[in-house]
């Protein structure tokens, strides 16, 4: 039965795929202005939040806001209704308006900002430029009557348990007996009260990030046939997935840099490119990382990239690209626009999986303050 969200249960969505536990350390992320605790019928998904977004908020009568860049970056002194930002604050309480900000969660997540900017750019073969965070894995190990085996391993391996590299749904299943003895009140799926019983059974292990534990837990119950699940949880030392700033990955063919700068105003529609290097060198390993990605130049040629793309080069940082012999090609911190659509499609997709009402759109206030004369 469809039905209309809570502010909550969205970003609930959302946070599949940009967990917090993603963010760079002091990320000021997460619900900055307003609550999640009301339906919400309409969802913006914007780059920036400024006076003239919000204004089409309104004017689109949006119930909530979910932005790139975060509006309260730095902590407020004061709050004064008569400048832009104290007037953008002002409209989003008068009209009810939430803004929730994923930052460096998004950067990092996978399927997110970053692989956005890569599919974009046409990458293949893709990996982490600069790995920030591996996940924490363990180990589910559940008893099953054979007759449920097969509805529990797929129950688990959809909700995300089983994952070992590019494998989903892995298992590992032995066969036993289980014993046991219903008491006074039971309700039991097999036997009966006061009477011990042995009950053919599979054991099942595999393996699951902990950030997925609760709903793989959740999934295995509902699946699960018996009144009283017999389920252990491990802590494994095993690394999980690694995730990361930035992308690294090929193009199909080599390309001179000047073109490729053309390629990269063409996939991001920027007027221009600020390009460090040789414009008739070939290029072909290609690192990119969203925003600001000074400090992470000597990554990028470490990782044995011909040329690094990403935003607000400084002067000097240039100069070094330019002594390790990586290209560089920077086409704006605006680019992180690509984060509207991907956004968008994937609320869409999992609201619409739900049946819940609610409509997602995406800003069409151009947010850059740069341009070209």
């Amino acid at each position: 039965m469809s039905r209309i969200p809570y502010g909550y249960e969205v970003i609930q969505l959302f946070e599949q795929l940009a967990p917090k536990s993603l963010a760079m350390e002091g990320d000021r992320i997460g619900l900055q202005i307003g609550t999640l605790n009301k339906p919400v019928k309409k969802v913006m998904v914007a780059l920036d939040v400024l006076e003239d977004v919000i204004a089409e908020a309104v004017d689109q009568q949006v119930d909530l806001i979910i932005a790139h860049h975060p509006p309260l970056y730095r902590p407020l002194k004061q709050l004064l209704t008569d400048d832009g930002h104290g007037r953008m604050i002002a409209a989003c309480v008068k009209h009810d308006i939430a803004v929730y900000a994923a930052h460096t969660n998004l950067d990092v997540a996978a399927g997110g900002l970053n692989d956005w900017l890569a599919e974009a750019l046409g990458l293949h073969e893709t990996t982490v430029l600069v790995p920030t965070y591996t996940e924490a894995l363990k180990k589910l190990v559940v008893y099953v009557p054979t007759s449920h085996a097969e509805a529990v391993r797929a129950a688990i391996g959809d909700a995300g348990a089983g994952h070992i590299g590019r494998y989903s749904h892995c298992t590992f299943n032995s066969r036993g007996i289980g014993t046991f003895l219903p008491e006074e009140g039971a309700q039991p799926f097999i036997g009966e009260q006061g009477r011990l019983e042995e009950v053919e059974e599979v054991r099942i292990e595999t393996i699951v990030p902990a950030s997925l534990e609760r709903q793989v837990i959740e999934a295995m119950l509902a699946a699960h046939p018996y009144e009283e699940v017999a389920y252990d949880i491990y802590p494994l030392d095993n690394e999980g997935r690694r995730f990361g700033l930035g992308r690294i990955g090929r193009l199909p063919q080599p390309v001179t840099l000047r073109a490729f700068a053309e390629q990269v105003k063409t996939a991001f529609s920027v007027p221009a490119v600020r390009v460090v290097g040789r414009l008739d060198d070939l290029v072909q390993t290609v690192a990119v990382l969203g925003g600001d990605g000074n400090k992470f130049v000597a990554a990028a040629a470490s990782a044995g990239a011909d040329v690094y793309v990403t935003g607000d080069v400084y002067y000097h940082t240039a100069h070094d690209a330019q002594a390790l012999g990586l290209h560089l090609v920077d086409p704006g911190h605006n680019v992180e626009k690509v984060m509207k659509q991907g956004v968008a499609r994937y609320l869409t997709a999992e609201l619409t999986k739900r049946q819940w009402e609610a409509e997602v759109i995406v800003s069409n206030v151009h947010t850059d303050p740069f341009q070209f004369v």
